[in-house]
């Protein structure tokens, strides 16, 4: 797993784990596929910000290696 709070780890099409705003208080993480990155500057404290294929827009934690699921 790589970290998610710098912008080159972070690419389109990764399976990623984000935290939301709503669930910012409780950690709540949800995963994904990034579909695009919404964060310009190179590293962000609190997670590069992205929006997922669902829509979900959120914070990534963590990067994870395996592949993403194709379809």
């Amino acid at each position: 797993m790589s970290d998610g709070r710098v912008r080159a780890n972070v690419r389109p099409g990764a399976t990623v784990s984000v935290v939301q705003k709503a669930d910012q208080a409780t950690g709540r993480l949800t995963k994904g596929v990034v579909a695009q990155l919404l964060t310009n500057s190179p590293t962000h404290p609190h997670g590069i910000k992205v929006r997922l294929t669902s829509g979900v827009v959120g914070r990534v934690k963590t990067v994870h290696d395996e592949p993403a699921p194709s379809g």
